[in-house]
């Protein structure tokens, strides 16, 4: 299968690497990818949203199946655009991928189906949502949050009821564009945050490991909200693995189903774990970043064959892949001043230094005119060890990001750390 991968991170590195290695791939397109993916196939400068550039790039190389990676085109409808031209592709259609690009059309299908999630009140001004905060309590500090797509940055966990309202304006006063048109607030949640995906098709699920991100910029989770440093598979604190499908998957899937918004393609949970109990901080409506780069090595057999039933909408040959029972840990080297304002162009080096055993997959990166690897956005790498214990998979990881460096680069120290201690 000729196959397109659509985005330019490391979510999409990796699941370039890992289609790649199916027998029956011929060829890894991306769009527009990045100086990883340009080392498994070709890259196509097209922007991930411009939906018609994508499907005249489909057509014009012959794609049998495409592969959305971010949020953006699935909210913007593009695999409906392409299978209304024949183009076989792996995403939620522009209805079903509301369970992302709409938090309260998401808690609206957690409601119908008996899912535990944090309550809250949907709000479409901020004189309305200034007055809802006044009745709450000074520790009854709540998570507010833009209805629509934000990129990853439309949740604030305020520290102070004057942060809270601070929140309000910047949400309404377009800091979000027309994501804070509308502004869900809902209660805070405490406990151990985990990703759960699951491939799915209709009521159909594949349950893959499950993995835990860290968001925060600095060690011991300290500053600014990230898009990710750094992620590790499998939680050691989530006690019922299975629980987390049958409970939560399962039945969201078969509410949309019979709410005729149909999900094919990759939903995650954000989970939040408290003594055993499960609530649901949000739903995605793809593949995570940066829980992929871990999630993936740990996968054997084929995933192509999970991501083609799905994308056709037929039952998941659960025998396709199965989990390698090993543990793993990614560590992101990011930019300098990152998530705040960062230069790019910085050479790489230490690139050839790294293990065998070991991925690098490439988030912001891109080629220079003399071939040399270079920086292209604020998180750079992802580098990912797989091991038979977590502590092992540590020490590897850690071993290998020591021996890339670029000017300014910068990562966490303590990934993983807190299932060790």
């Amino acid at each position: 299968m000729r196959i397109l991968i659509v985005g330019g991170g490391g979510r999409e590195h990796a699941l370039a690497w890992k289609l790649a290695q199916s027998p029956r791939c011929e060829a890894i397109i991306s769009a527009p990818g990045n100086a990883g993916t340009a080392s498994l196939g070709q890259n196509l400068p097209i922007r991930d949203t411009d939906i018609e550039g994508i499907c005249r790039v489909a057509a014009e190389q012959r794609i049998d199946l495409a592969v959305i990676g971010p949020e953006a085109p699935l909210a913007a409808g593009l695999v409906d655009a392409l299978m209304e031209r024949g183009v076989l592709a792996f995403g939620p259609s522009r209805a079903a991928a509301q369970i992302e690009s709409s938090k309260w059309f998401a808690k609206s299908i957690m409601r119908g189906a008996g899912v535990p999630h944090a309550q809250g009140e949907l709000f479409d001004s901020a004189q309305a949502a200034h007055k809802w905060l006044e009745i709450l309590g000074p520790d009854d500090l709540p998570v507010l949050k833009a209805d629509g797509l934000a990129a990853g940055k439309g949740v604030i966990v305020p520290d102070h009821i004057d942060d809270a309202h601070q929140a309000i304006d910047d949400l309404f006063g377009g800091k979000f564009g027309s994501a804070g048109e509308r502004v869900v607030i809902e209660d805070r949640l405490s406990g151990m945050e985990a990703s759960a995906m699951s491939i799915v098709s209709g009521t159909d699920i594949a349950p893959l490991p499950l993995s835990c991100d860290y968001k925060r910029i600095m060690d011991d989770d300290r500053g600014p909200n990230t898009g990710g440093m750094g992620v590790y598979a499998p939680p050691g604190f989530v006690a019922d693995v299975e629980g987390v499908f049958s409970e939560i998957h399962q039945p969201v899937v078969e509410q949309m189903a019979a709410q005729e918004s149909e999900f094919r393609g990759l939903l995650y949970a954000g989970l939040m774990v408290a003594d055993g109990s499960l609530n649901v901080l949000e739903f995605n409506a793809r593949f995570g970043d940066p829980e992929t780069q871990a999630v993936l090595p740990l996968l054997d057999g084929d995933l192509l064959d999970l991501i083609e039933a799905s994308a056709r909408g037929r039952p998941l040959p659960q025998d396709a892949i199965s989990h390698s029972g090993q543990a793993s840990v990614s560590v992101a080297i990011v930019s300098g001043g990152y998530p705040g304002a960062y230069e790019t162009g910085k050479p790489i080096d230490g690139l050839d230094a790294v293990d065998s055993s070991v991925d690098v997959f490439h988030a912001g990166t891109a080629l220079s005119d003399d071939g040399q690897v270079v920086t292209a956005g604020g998180r750079v790498l992802a580098v990912t060890a797989v091991a038979d214990t977590l502590a092992e998979a540590r020490g590897i990881a850690y071993d290998n990001v020591r021996r890339i460096t670029f000017d300014g680069s910068f990562y966490r120290t303590d990934i993983a750390q807190r299932e060790l201690i």
